[in-house]
């Protein structure tokens, strides 16, 4: 539920800025354009790099699970950790594109 409100007072805020982002000048909306543009880019890349790099750690982990049954425990909670660390830095690539779009 907590979670919930959260993801809520994030969209509403985000609107509330785009509000503000859409009501630009002429020569504004070409520099808003661009920036529309590079932070596309920016997490796209972002997006793409996470991805291989999550199943890289995935196809490791599987292949250490095979060769070792026995340590797939300890495997599985560091895949995970890892997991979340590689996400959050395609978070972080996100907020960071939200900044320039808005800012």
């Amino acid at each position: 539920m907590k979670r919930l409100a959260i993801f809520y007072a994030v969209f509403a805020s985000f609107f509330a800025m785009a509000s503000e982002a859409f009501a630009a000048t002429a020569a504004d909306s070409e520099v808003l354009q661009w920036r529309i543009i590079s932070s596309s880019f920016a997490l796209a890349i972002a997006a793409a790099v996470g991805a291989i790099s999550q199943a890289w750690s995935i196809t490791s982990a599987l292949s250490g699970t095979a060769r070792n049954p026995g340590a797939g425990a300890d495997l599985r909670v560091s895949m995970i950790i890892g997991l979340a660390l590689i996400e959050s830095l395609v978070i972080y690539t996100f907020v960071i594109c939200l900044i320039i779009i808005l800012g």
